[in-house]
């Protein structure tokens, strides 16, 4: 790990902290976690997944809930389905309930899975899948040298945080509508207060 001192980072907090930095330190800061209809129908699409063990078909090796680590980059976390090829091809493969998302959310978190197996099996990881619930298809993902670089900005700027003990300030816009945490995070009410002393500042500042 960088360091001796810092604790590991879990993998889906790279997907945490790319939707929305507020509830990445909600769930990963303040240990604070909630259910929606859309955290239950994730919970239902991993079913399967989430029960450890391998089956073998044509060859392939397919490794189900399999812990996946990287020391370098102090995270830590599992890969739905990791399948192993006869030709030492390694493809993890992500479970999502959803369709594909506008940003890379996902994305983030099977490169952050995909350097996990390279540093654990010495390996190159070129490729992952992104599997759709919704569509009953798969989605390739090439885990690109950007892709790569963005993952260990994102763990700097989660262990930043997580060394800072502080909320950032909440979105207030679309993505609050599908957030879980919605009630505990309280994003219009917190904005209101925030413009309402934006307001006061602005007020004593002519008067001044």
């Amino acid at each position: 790990m960088n360091g001796e001192s810092d604790d590991p980072i879990m993998l889906s907090a790279l997907q945490h902290w790319s939707y929305c930095p507020r509830q990445c330190a909600l769930i990963h800061l303040e240990q604070a976690f909630d259910q929606n209809v859309h955290t239950m129908r994730g919970n239902a699409v991993h079913e399967h997944v989430d029960d450890p063990g391998f089956e073998t078909f044509e060859g392939v090796r397919s490794e189900r809930s399999l812990p996946v680590w990287s020391d370098r980059l102090g995270l830590i976390g599992k890969c739905d389905v990791v399948e192993f090829y006869p030709d030492g091809q390694i493809h993890p493969v992500e479970y999502k309930h959803g369709k594909k998302r506008a940003k890379l959310h996902d994305d983030l978190q099977l490169a952050a899975q995909a350097i996990c197996l390279e540093e654990m099996t010495g390996k190159p990881v070129t490729h992952g899948s992104i599997y759709h619930h919704s569509s009953r298809r798969r989605r390739e993902v090439i885990i690109t040298s950007a892709l790569r670089a963005q993952v260990e900005e994102t763990v700097a700027a989660i262990r930043a945080l997580l060394a800072t003990d502080t909320l950032p300030p909440p979105a207030n816009d679309a993505r609050c509508r599908e957030c879980s945490l919605k009630d505990i995070c309280q994003p219009e009410v917190l904005a209101q207060k925030s413009n309402y002393r934006t307001a006061q500042a602005t007020l004593f500042t002519v008067n001044d």
